[in-house]
């Protein structure tokens, strides 16, 4: 037993701090103290993009594996990231188009899912549940999906995580991918924090059907009205869940006080870099899908997900499909899609018709051109990268392109996004038309753009090369 003439204080000074410590624990991000899931472990880790890295997946039969990947369908196998082990992960393949069309042209480059709660309950990869890897279908630069993650990020915009990593099978090299921290626990949990919302990620059934969920119109009250969307919850969810999200569409579709349904600040940095990129594989394209869908006491963000056919190299669904590089580089900012698409899609068009919004996008715009594109900043960070790369490009077995189709990808890239950057400065000072409408009865010059040809980022051509290139090893 123990003694001390002050055991009683001691007592109760510990008693005091422990309930000090739970307090801070539990209220310590009200109290603005940075919670530790702000940098989990996988985030230095597998995320750190100043290196490539390497996973090695250990697979019982992969060639069954590559046969059965267009069904998207879990194995198990063991994962090795970075030389460390990992038992029991879910491994799949992922894709619509990119996959059925690897399938198509007799490849087996992949794109693949890695989950470690699949199988494993509370499986995790220091604190991350999945992460995708990226084959850069119909990007020969390696560098679309990257350079778009980090503009976004640039605009403050919650965004995945990504690096490049040399994926092994069973020791055997495979080929250079993107690691992209799939949208689930682990990055709401470092993005919102552990009080944060519901997370979805709204697809379509088929192209047939209207859609109108997904392309977040408001369909009525009842909640089955919104299957795209409800059945693709990430989480668990309860009617108030669900109701919050109905509700929110509603005040959107008034086109009334569209700040007490959506982040707006985020929203319109979202739309910036989106345009920006001329990515028409996402809400504002045909499809209308690859976004994610954010909601917090009613509130909704759309998050960024999947650029390899950004950059303008993606046309599915248009009534003529643009190949002309000066067209789709001076591409208007303030309708970036045809009209009976925007009409369609609330999320923007109703925010660009407030004038308090239209505004705001403007500048947004402005800073993203004057702080990323013309300080050097996107240079630096896309040369980085190439440089980086370059080597494992060089060496890698499964590539869909050659090293000199990388190359000039690379070279590519920059040339668009700068020539881009200097056609949206004049649209906004008003020196070139902003809207499809204006651009229709134009006459005068746009920007150059003789010198590049977009389809050097990738287009179908590579893949009957790649075909060929494989079928003669």
């Amino acid at each position: 037993m123990i003694k001390h003439r002050h055991i009683d204080k001691i007592c109760i000074c510990a008693a005091a701090a422990a309930v000090l410590i739970t307090v801070v624990l539990y209220f310590g991000e009200d109290m603005g103290i940075q919670r530790a899931s702000e940098n989990p472990g996988y985030s230095y880790r597998l995320f750190d993009d100043s290196r490539v890295h390497t996973v090695n997946i250990l697979c019982d039969d992969w060639e069954e594996f590559l046969k059965e990947a267009p069904e998207e369908e879990y194995i198990s196998c063991a994962v090795e990231i970075d030389g460390e082990r990992f038992e029991n992960v879910g491994l799949r393949a992922k894709g619509n188009n990119s996959l059925s069309l690897t399938e198509e042209y007799g490849l087996s480059r992949y794109s693949l899912k890695l989950e470690f709660d699949h199988f494993t309950d509370g499986g995790n990869y220091y604190g991350l549940d999945k992460f995708s890897l990226d084959a850069s279908f119909q990007d020969n630069s390696y560098l679309k999906t990257y350079m778009a993650y980090d503009m976004m990020d640039f605009m403050g915009v919650a965004s995945p995580l990504c690096s490049f990593t040399d994926v092994f099978v069973n020791g055997e090299p495979w080929g250079l991918f993107l690691a992209v921290e799939e949208p689930e626990e682990a990055f709401v949990r470092r993005n919102f924090g552990r009080n944060h919302g519901q997370l979805y990620k709204p697809d379509y059934r088929s192209l047939e059907d209207e859609n109108g969920d997904i392309a977040l119109k408001y369909l009525g009250a009842d909640e089955k009205l919104y299957p795209g969307i409800f059945e693709n919850a990430k989480f668990k969810t309860d009617k108030g869940d669900r109701m919050r999200v109905i509700k929110a569409l509603e005040i959107l579709d008034s086109g009334e006080n569209i700040e007490r349904a959506v982040d707006t600040e985020q929203t319109l940095r979202y739309f910036v870099v989106s345009v920006f990129v001329m990515n028409w594989d996402s809400y504002a394209g045909h499809t209308g899908h690859n976004y994610f869908l954010y909601e917090k006491d009613g509130i909704l963000t759309i998050l960024p997900w999947d650029y390899n056919l950004a950059f303008g190299t993606y046309a599915f669904g248009m009534s003529e499909p643009i190949r002309d590089t000066e067209v789709l580089i001076n591409w208007p900012v303030d309708t970036p899609a045809e009209g009976d698409v925007m009409l369609n899609r609330p999320l923007y068009h109703n925010l660009m018709k407030n004038d308090k919004y239209f505004r705001r996008y403007h500048e947004l715009f402005r800073r993203f051109l004057s702080e990323y594109f013309f300080s050097g900043e996107f240079e630096k960070t896309l040369q980085d990268a190439e440089s980086l790369i370059a080597p494992h490009v060089e060496s890698d077995p499964t590539a869909f392109c050659s090293r000199e189709d990388f190359r000039l990808a690379a070279d590519t890239l920059y040339e668009v996004c700068m020539l881009r950057a200097e056609s949206i400065e004049k649209q906004l000072s008003g020196e070139l038309p902003s809207t499809i409408k204006e651009q229709e009865g134009f006459t005068g010059e746009y920007v150059d753009c003789s010198a590049v040809d977009i389809r050097d980022l990738g287009d179908f051509g590579d893949l009957e090369t790649a075909a060929a290139r494989t079928a003669g090893r």
